[in-house]
């Protein structure tokens, strides 16, 4: 295995050499061989001693004249090369070869996930309103607007009939990015109510920049005053463990707004929803009203068959590898009659993008698309009459939501 060590290392550095750049975005490279097979068992080597993180975003990819196992993180320069060194002193103890940075690029996959498909979670066939959003995520797929390296999860829950009409990967967990700040906003209130904290005018400001503007700054604020993401995490686990199963409340949020290590499942969005607008939680009645106030979102902003003046109570959540949106939206019907119902869908991506702006616009777009198919089905299902459309699609997106 000698010479296909060195074969690995003087393959990857002639590909590194050429492409250091001040701007470039870098992968982590581990083994180049003429066999695909041989760098497909490797690739189960590496993965099972990498572990499960790592291993998820491993690709076996083609060269010009032989394959390569390619760690797809698109890190900058030096942060590629720590985690290069970690991976070296792994590897090596356990017979395998040294690990080297590549500029990242477009892979020749021959070697990875199959393209993602949108599962509903029960074993018979989906129906009603969860096979049409089934059915419109595959077409975006089709149309490139959501690739094969993304995962999508949707829920939408019916208040006026008590029904769930749409769980689609509910259970699978996935990063938050600034969806956690309403959860965030319940840990704090949960500590109010324990006499532990206070709510004046600062905290409300505060409260509102976090929601409204998705300010990070104050974000992490409020997890300080909560003892930190540790401390925080432990009070919604202790209270509200059976609510938010999936959450994985871990780390701040960095100025960057580049969080990626928060996870929870669609399901946990669904069910904080729920109980929220059911008045349930400390601090329910304020976190909806903070929800509540004007900002840019995908559920009515821009989606072409929501009326224009459909209350909504929403957090988006948006980094360089998700898109997202969850909320209440409150339809209206005849005489004065409302109709409330959840829409929560998430779109994560397997690496981060290099095109933020247009990627985040699209995904977004995706989001409208499906909050305009739900309108109508609960329009439908209601007999609600139509409203003041909602305009055309593609709205401004302020980054970082």
């Amino acid at each position: 295995m000698k010479t296909t060590f060195a074969f690995c290392l003087a393959a990857a550095l002639a590909a590194v050499r050429p492409a250091f750049g001040a701007e470039a975005s870098y992968d982590v490279s581990y083994l180049w061989h003429p066999s695909r097979a041989a760098v497909e068992a490797y690739e189960k080597k590496a993965a099972a001693l990498l572990g499960p993180e790592v291993a998820d975003h491993l690709r076996v990819v083609q060269g010009q004249d032989n394959y390569g196992l390619v760690y797809l993180r698109r890190g900058g320069r030096d942060s590629a090369f720590l985690t290069a060194r970690r991976h070296t002193r792994l590897l090596t103890r356990h017979g395998l070869g040294a690990a080297v940075i590549i500029r990242a690029r477009d892979w020749a996959v021959v070697d990875g996930p199959a393209p993602r498909k949108d599962y509903a979670v029960h074993q018979a066939p989906a129906t009603g309103l969860e096979a049409k959003v089934m059915r419109l995520v595959e077409l975006q797929r089709r149309r490139g607007r959501v690739r094969p390296d993304e995962q999508t999860a949707w829920s939408v829950y019916d208040f006026t009939s008590g029904k769930k009409l749409v769980s689609i990967n509910e259970d699978r967990p996935l990063e938050t990015a600034s969806l956690v700040k309403p959860f965030i906003a319940l840990a704090f209130f949960d500590a109010v109510k324990d006499g532990k904290l206070s709510y004046g005018d600062f905290e409300r400001e505060r409260m509102e920049a976090m929601i409204r503007d998705s300010d990070n700054a104050s974000a992490d604020w409020f997890l300080r005053r909560l003892g930190g993401p540790a401390a925080a995490s432990r009070r919604l686990k202790r209270r509200y463990g059976s609510m938010l199963t999936g959450l994985h409340l871990v780390e701040y949020i960095p100025r960057s707004g580049r969080t990626y290590r928060n996870k929870a499942s669609v399901h946990d969005y669904s069910r904080f929803l729920v109980a929220l607008w059911n008045g349930e939680l400390p601090g329910s009645a304020e976190i909806k009203r903070v929800m509540g106030l004007p900002k840019r979102e995908r559920l009515v902003d821009g989606a072409r068959e929501v009326p224009r003046d459909t209350p909504v109570f929403d957090k988006t959540g948006t980094t360089g590898r998700l898109c997202g949106d969850m909320g209440i939206l409150v339809a209206k019907g005849p005489a004065g009659k409302t109709y409330p119902y959840i829409l929560v869908g998430v779109i994560q991506k397997d690496g981060r993008t290099r095109h933020y702006g247009a990627w985040m616009r699209r995904r977004g777009d995706v989001i409208r698309a499906v909050s305009s198919l739900v309108y109508q089905d609960i329009s439908a299902r209601h007999g609600l009459d139509g409203g003041v459309a909602s305009g055309p699609q593609n709205p401004s997106e302020r980054p970082g939501g």
